[in-house]
């Protein structure tokens, strides 16, 4: 059988984290026999070099390739390339991992699109990612229709013949960006690039030492030495206008002024500051015409013009202001329909804990040069976002709390200009409803949700909440999307989170008692305090007796606030027995009902369920506190040993 994908990791002293990259990659859903992992171990000193020569020689799927350091993973990368026999090339760094089903799912949206790259979903534990990249697919990208350029990793997929007929090779040596040099050219010479958003292919994740080579302080001398070979890139391949303009702003936001702004500039040593400045400064002056900063959001064409002026100190002081400026998301209404979850909010900008309030009405000129001071800035900041009020946005995301996948929701909003004081300023208010759906959810787990807004000069994020105690809408557990699904509220601050086929004890169950159910001729009904979309929902009771289970096709239809449970009962089968009871619902799991059934010759009678002895309490709370205790203990070993 053809290779279809060569996966190569470039590798250098992972210690434990290797192992998650390694255990992702052997439980790929691709047939083993289609694809390779060509580990390049670029001169490790740790156990590594031993742990992936064990593994290549009881598994064929594994080559391993020795070599000194190099100093960077350019060269282990090409040489990984030359190694290659796939239809495709994936790259994958030593700390990160893949969704079980990346390469199959990357492979087969590449060659159904005729792509030369693949760009596959990806989610950051403790690391951003991009965003708006991946809002939906994109069969057929190029960087001029797409957002392309804000994902410059080299971690995707590159047929192997498109590499080959280019001369496309990592830059190498001991440098950085080579990726961004790779990356950039692979999408302004691709013939297709496609964009996989519909599943999670790529987890970067953050060592917990914070030793992943993107979070090194770097000398900046030598890395905008290296992004100017990224700029050559776009220079060689395109024409001077607004497309190159685009592209070089990409650099101009991320690489420098998202650098000097706020909280991020703030935390840096002060000396470290002033040199970073120094060198942004050069590239901005040598490099950017005045097109370049002009498409810039207005909180960033004012740092943009106080560094082409070489003023530091007002940077400076700028972000002082802005590290004040955060979200605020408040849910509103919570409560399910025909299966989905409605969630409305509101959501603003504050600044030091209290509500933004703008100048309405006010003036705004283009930005022609910088600001004279601090105040002129903040001035011009908020006539431009009043302006833009009308291209606002607001979305909802629910991040799974495990893995970091997140996924858009769909949503409408309104923008609201809400007077504050009698001074002609207003409250820049967005109101949204969501629709969260749970048969989109692909997997169990643990989902927050988080409101992103754009408004203005700033793009942000925050949890949705904390919801006002007193009318604090709280939604029952909902039977719907091949799920069993709870909206909670976080501990202690009140976040909205969704418990999706986890929850147990904590959907209201319990609170059933023997006067809730009806049992007669034969039949069961009770009323649950579930949510439930339709009429005749498919789930079953089960029931136990003295080691004998039993199955019983069941119905839940919606009934008032709850959910009412119809079974019909075999009295002939069941007769002389008391039969605990539990509700079999997707997973498929089983959830107790608090009452048993017995059955006789004057028909069934339902009883309560037998409360355990206190002594059984007592055991049962022991087991989970032990269990608790050694949950941490193990927790914080694995910890120690990433540290080693």
């Amino acid at each position: 059988m053809p290779i279809k994908v060569s996966v190569v990791v470039p590798v250098f002293n992972p210690g434990v984290y290797v192992e998650d990259c390694i255990e992702s990659l052997l439980r790929q859903s691709l047939p083993p026999d289609e694809y390779e992992v060509i580990f390049v171990d670029d001169g490790s000193t740790d156990d590594t070099p031993a742990r992936l020569d064990a593994l290549a020689a009881v598994d064929p799927r594994v080559t391993v390739v020795h070599q000194e350091n190099s100093g960077w993973s350019g060269k282990p990368r090409n040489v990984g390339i030359a190694s290659a026999r796939g239809e495709y090339v994936m790259f994958v760094d030593n700390d990160d991992y893949l969704g079980d089903e990346a390469l199959e799912r990357m492979y087969d949206y590449g060659v159904a699109n005729g792509a030369d790259v693949v760009v596959g979903k990806m989610a950051g534990k403790g690391r951003g990612v991009p965003v708006e990249l991946f809002r939906r697919n994109h069969p057929r990208a190029t960087v001029a229709d797409a957002p392309l350029i804000d994902s410059l990793t080299p971690h995707k997929m590159f047929r192997r013949a498109f590499l080959d007929d280019t001369g496309l090779r990592f830059p190498e040596g001991r440098r950085r960006l080579e990726d961004h040099v790779f990356v950039t050219e692979a999408y302004l010479r691709a013939s297709n690039v496609s964009v996989l958003s519909d599943y999670v292919c790529y987890y970067h994740v953050r060592r917990d030492d914070a030793s992943n080579a993107g979070f090194q302080r770097f000398d900046p001398g030598g890395y905008f030495k290296n992004l100017r070979e990224a700029l050559d890139v776009v220079e060689r391949h395109t024409e001077p206008g607004g497309l190159r303009d685009r592209l070089f702003r990409r650099w101009l936001r991320v690489e420098m002024v998202e650098r000097l702004r706020g909280r991020r500039l703030l935390a840096l040593p002060a000396d470290y500051r002033r040199e970073l400045f120094e060198e942004i400064h050069r590239v901005v002056v040598e490099r950017f015409g005045p097109g370049v900063a002009a498409g810039l959001q207005p909180t960033q064409q004012v740092v943009a013009a106080l560094i082409a002026a070489d003023r530091y100190d007002d940077v400076e002081a700028f972000a002082e202001w802005e590290a004040g400026v955060a979200l605020t998301a408040v849910p509103e209404r919570v409560v399910w329909e025909d299966g989905t979850l409605r969630v409305a909010f509101s959501a603003e900008y504050t600044s030091a804990g209290e509500p933004m309030t703008f100048a309405a009405g006010t003036d705004r000129a283009a930005l022609d040069g910088p600001p004279e001071d601090l105040a002129a800035a903040v001035a011009w900041v908020d006539a431009d976002t009043v302006r833009r009020f009308g291209q606002a946005t607001a979305d909802l995301l629910v991040r799974e709390r495990a893995s970091a996948a997140q996924y858009f929701q769909p949503v409408r909003f309104t923008r609201e200009e809400v007077p504050a004081g009698d001074d002609g300023q207003v409250r820049l208010v967005l109101r949204a409803t969501a629709t969260v759906d749970p048969a989109a959810l692909p997997r169990a787990g643990l989902w927050d949700a988080f409101v992103r807004v754009k408004l203005g000069g700033w793009t942000k994020e925050c949890r949705l909440g904390p919801a006002p105690r007193p009318n604090r809408p709280t939604p029952s557990a909902a039977v719907t999307g091949g799920h069993v699904v709870l909206p909670y509220w976080t501990a202690p601050h009140a976040n909205l989170a969704l418990d999706v086929d986890r929850a147990t004890h904590r959907l209201g169950l319990h609170a059933l008692t023997p006067d809730d159910v009806m049992a007669s001729g034969g039949r069961l009904r009770a009323l649950l305090p579930l949510h439930v979309p339709a009429e005749g929902t498919a789930v079953s009771l089960r029931l136990t007796s003295s080691g004998t289970t039993r199955d019983l096709p069941a119905t839940l239809s919606p009934h008032g606030s709850g959910a009412l449970l119809e079974a019909v009962l075999p009295l002939g089968v069941l007769r002389g027995a008391t039969w605990r009871t539990a509700l079999g619902v997707p997973g498929p799991r089983f959830l107790t009902l608090p009452f048993a059934l017995r059955t006789g010759a004057g028909g069934v009678r339902v009883l309560p369920t037998p409360r355990p002895s206190a002594l059984r309490r007592l055991v049962r709370r022991a087991r989970r506190g032990l269990g608790t205790a050694l949950g941490r203990t193990a927790a914080r070993l694995r910890a120690r040993a990433r540290r080693r």
